[in-house]
C-alpha cells in the first residue's frame, strides 16, 4: 500500500509537467520531420528517474504535429546493447506512441552511447525503418538523453552521423560528461547541448526544444515566394512544385516537366508528351501491350489511319510488306526512343540497355547508377572507405596516417608496451565462442607494432587453473603471435579469475618471462577477457596489479559481472571497462581498446616512454654519461694508486 501511494504521488507530481508542455502553446506545425529519441536506460538511471524521462517523452509528443506527412517519431533505448522501442514507420497516431513508451522496460546495463549513435545512423534513420529518402530533404533530428559517461568512443561516429545530415541534440542529466555531450552534438553547440541538474528539471530542455522545433511559420509569411507550394522545416522553409513540374534554378518558381525528355518513360517505341503526363505509341505494324509501354508486331497488321497513311491500298500493302521484310534487321536503338541512360544495344528481341564501366543497371532496365565501390569488403580499407565517382579512397581515424599502400593505417609506432592478455577459457565460453575470442585477440594484435623493441605480447588462459600459452619474450613479430594464438587449445572447466590475476602479477611481467626492466619505463598493460562471474576472490590481486603499476583493462561479454569488471580495471573505470552483449558483437570494442592501449592516441597505458631526442632526455642522458665518465676516471686513479702500493 505504501509503495502504491509513492507511485501515485510521483505521477501526481509529474502531471503538471505533461500539462505544461502540452499547454505551452499551439501544436507545432513544423512541416515534415523525422525525429528519433535515443534514450539512455543504463543501470545508473534509477527507476524513478527513468519514469520521469518516460513522462518527458510523452509530454513532448503531445506538443508535436505527428503524422505520416508531418513529424514521424522513432524511439530507441540503449545500455550495453541497443533496442528499438518503435521505428519511424511504426505509428502515425500519438496514442499508439504513448502506449509503447509507457510499456518501455529499461535495459539496466552499461552505457554504450557510441553504439547507439551507430544504430541510429545506420538503422533508425534508414528508409526501410520509415525515414524519408534524402532527396525529399526532410530534416533528420536525433535527441540523445544520457546521464553518464559513455563506455565507448562517440566523437567519430557522431561526426559520421552529422556528415550524413543528422542534426544531433545532446541532453545530459545530472552525472553526464559535458565533454562527451559536446563531442556528440551538432553546431552551434550552445543550441544543441543541454545540461540539467536532475531528471526533475528535464522539462526545461523540453520547452526549449519545442520552441526550437516550432519557431516561426515562415510559409505563413507572404514573402516566401514559392510559386506552387511552401514547406516548413526547422527554422526555415523550402519550395516544392505540383505534379508534372520541377523546381527552377531560383528554387522558387516551377517549370513544366517534359516527361519524354527525361528518358525515364519506358516507352519501347515512341513517347508522346502531354502536360504533366505522357503516353506511349508504337510504330506501324505494332500494337501497344497491356503495360502501355512495350510493343508487339501484329499478326495481320493493317496500318491505322494516320498522317503516314499512303494514298492507295496497293501502295499501302507494298509498304507493309517492305516493313515486314526488314523486321529481322531492325536497329531498335536507331529510333532514339529507347530511353537508355548510357548505351543501347539492339537484339532480336528489342533494345537492351547497357551501362558504362563503373556503373550498374538499375531495376528499371534503363537507368544507370555509379557503382559504390565501398559497398562491400573488396576495397581493402582498414578503417573507412569513401566513394568518389568511379573510384574511392581510404581514410584513417584522427591521429593515424594512411600507409603507402593507400589502404592500411599506421600502427602503434610510438606505443612501446608490454601487454599480457588473460583469456577466460571456462566451460561457459563454449568452443565456438572461444574461436571468436582468439580472432578478437588477433584483431588487437593487428593494430600493435609487435617487435622486441616495440610491443611485446604474452597470452595466459585461465579456467580452474592457469596456463601461460606464450610469455612476453617469445615472439618478435605480429605474424608469429597470431599463429600462436590460433594454436591455443580450449581448457574448459571453472572461472578462477583471481588465480589468473595472481599469476599475471607474480610471473607474467617478470624479466624471466620477457618483460623489460622497470628502469626502461616501458608501460605494462594487462587485459582481462571474461564472460562470467569469478569463482574465487579477485579483490586482493586486482588491487595488487594496480599497485605494481600495471594498467588494467577488463573486457566483459554476455553474463560478465560489471562490478567485477570495474574492480579489475584501472581508474577511471569508464575508460578501462568494455562490454559486449554477445561474442558476435565484440568487434565494436576494438576502436576503444586501440585508443587506450596506444599511448599516442588516448590515455597512456602507464608512463609514456620519452623520446631520446627530447630536450629533457638529452640533459638526462648527458648527466648519466658524465657521471659514468667521472666514475671510470676515479676507478682508473684508484687502480693506479693500488698498483703503486703493491710495487712498494
Amino acid at each position: 500500500m505504501r509503495g502504491l501511494l509513492c507511485w501515485l504521488v510521483l505521477l501526481f507530481l509529474l502531471q503538471p509537467w505533461e500539462s505544461q508542455l502540452q499547454l505551452a502553446g499551439p501544436r507545432c506545425h513544423t512541416g515534415p520531420l523525422d525525429l528519433v529519441f535515443v534514450i539512455d536506460s543504463s543501470r545508473s538511471v534509477r527507476p524513478f528517474e527513468f519514469e520521469t524521462m518516460r513522462q518527458f517523452l510523452v509530454g513532448l509528443l503531445r506538443g508535436l504535429n505527428v503524422g505520416p506527412n508531418a513529424t514521424r517519431v522513432g524511439v530507441i533505448q540503449y545500455s550495453s546493447q541497443v533496442q528499438s522501442v518503435f521505428p519511424l514507420r511504426a505509428f502515425s497516431r500519438r496514442e499508439d506512441m504513448e502506449r509503447a513508451i509507457r510499456d518501455l522496460v529499461p535495459l539496466a546495463q552499461g552505457t554504450m552511447t557510441g553504439l547507439a549513435i551507430q544504430y541510429a545512423m545506420n538503422v533508425a534513420f534508414s528508409v526501410a525503418e520509415g525515414a524519408r529518402p534524402p532527396e525529399e530533404r526532410v530534416p533528420r533530428v536525433a535527441v540523445i538523453v544520457t546521464d553518464g559517461r559513455p563506455q565507448d568512443r562517440v566523437a567519430e561516429v557522431a561526426a559520421q552521423a552529422r556528415a550524413r545530415g543528422i542534426e544531433i541534440y545532446a541532453v545530459g542529466v545530472q552525472r553526464a560528461d559535458v565533454g562527451s555531450l559536446r563531442a556528440m552534438a551538432s553546431p552551434p553547440l550552445d543550441e544543441h547541448v543541454f545540461l540539467v541538474e536532475s531528471f526533475d528539471l528535464i522539462q526545461e530542455f523540453g520547452l526549449q526544444f519545442q520552441s526550437r522545433l516550432c519557431g516561426k511559420d515562415q510559409c505563413a509569411e507572404p514573402g516566401h515566394g514559392c510559386q506552387h507550394q511552401c514547406v516548413n522545416a526547422l527554422g526555415t522553409f523550402h519550395c516544392t512544385c505540383n505534379l508534372g513540374y520541377k523546381l527552377a534554378a531560383d528554387n522558387k518558381s516551377c517549370l513544366a516537366i517534359d516527361l519524354c525528355a527525361e528518358g525515364t518513360h519506358g516507352c519501347e517505341h515512341h513517347c508522346v508528351n502531354s502536360p504533366g503526363s505522357y503516353f506511349c505509341r508504337c510504330q506501324i505494324g505494332f500494337v501497344l501491350q497491356q503495360d502501355q509501354r512495350s510493343c508487339r508486331g501484329e499478326q495481320h497488321p493493317r496500318p491505322p489511319t494516320t498522317p503516314w497513311t499512303v494514298a492507295s491500298e496497293g501502295s499501302n500493302q507494298r509498304q507493309h510488306l517492305a516493313v515486314s521484310s526488314l523486321l529481322p534487321a531492325i536497329d531498335y536503338c536507331s529510333f532514339g526512343n529507347h530511353s537508355c541512360q548510357h548505351e543501347c544495344v539492339s537484339t532480336p528481341g528489342g533494345p537492351r540497355c547497357h551501362c558504362r564501366e563503373g556503373h550498374d543497371l538499375q531495376p528499371d532496365g534503363r537507368s544507370c547508377q555509379v557503382r559504390d565501390l565501398c559497398n562491400g569488403v573488396d576495397h581493402g580499407c582498414e578503417f573507412q572507405c569513401v566513394s568518389e565517382g568511379l573510384s574511392y579512397r581510404c581514410l584513417c581515424p584522427e591521429g593515424r596516417q594512411l600507409q603507402a599502400d593507400g589502404k592500411s593505417c599506421d600502427r602503434c609506432r610510438e606505443g612501446h608496451v608490454d601487454l599480457v592478455l588473460l583469456v577466460d577459457g571456462s566451460k561457459s565460453v563454449r568452443p565456438q565462442n572461444f574461436e571468436l575470442v582468439k580472432r578478437f585477440v588477433n584483431q588487437i594484435v593487428d593494430f600493435l607494432d609487435v617487435s622486441p623493441e616495440g610491443t611485446r605480447v604474452g597470452l595466459v588462459q585461465f579456467s580452474s587453473r592457469v596456463r601461460t600459452e606464450f610469455p612476453l619474450g617469445r615472439y618478435g613479430t605480429a605474424a608469429e603471435v597470431k599463429q600462436a594464438v590460433l594454436a591455443v587449445e580450449y581448457m574448459e572447466r571453472g572461472t578462477m579469475t583471481g588465480l589468473a590475476l595472481r599469476h599475471m602479477v607474480e610471473h607474467s611481467f617478470s624479466e624471466a618471462q620477457g618483460a623489460r626492466p622497470r628502469a626502461l619505463n616501458v608501460p605494462r598493460v594487462g587485459l582481462v577477457f571474461t564472460d562470467g562471474r569469478s569463482q574465487d576472490d579477485i579483490s586482493v590481486w586486482a588491487a595488487r596489479a594496480k599497485e605494481e603499476g600495471i594498467a588494467m583493462y577488463a573486457v566483459g561479454v554476455g553474463k560478465a559481472v560489471e562490478a567485477e569488471l570495474r574492480e579489475i580495471a584501472s581508474e577511471p573505470a569508464e575508460l578501462h571497462v568494455s562490454y559486449a552483449p554477445d561474442f558476435g558483437t565484440m568487434t565494436h570494442l576494438l576502436r576503444n581498446l586501440r585508443s587506450s592501449i596506444c599511448p599516442e592516441e588516448g590515455i597512456s597505458a602507464g608512463t609514456e616512454l620519452r623520446s631520446p631526442c627530447e630536450c629533457e632526455s638529452l640533459v638526462e642522458f648527458q648527466g648519466r654519461t658524465l657521471g659514468a665518465l667521472e666514475s671510470l676516471t676515479l676507478n682508473h686513479i684508484l687502480w693506479g694508486w693500488w698498483r703503486g702500493l703493491e710495487g712498494k
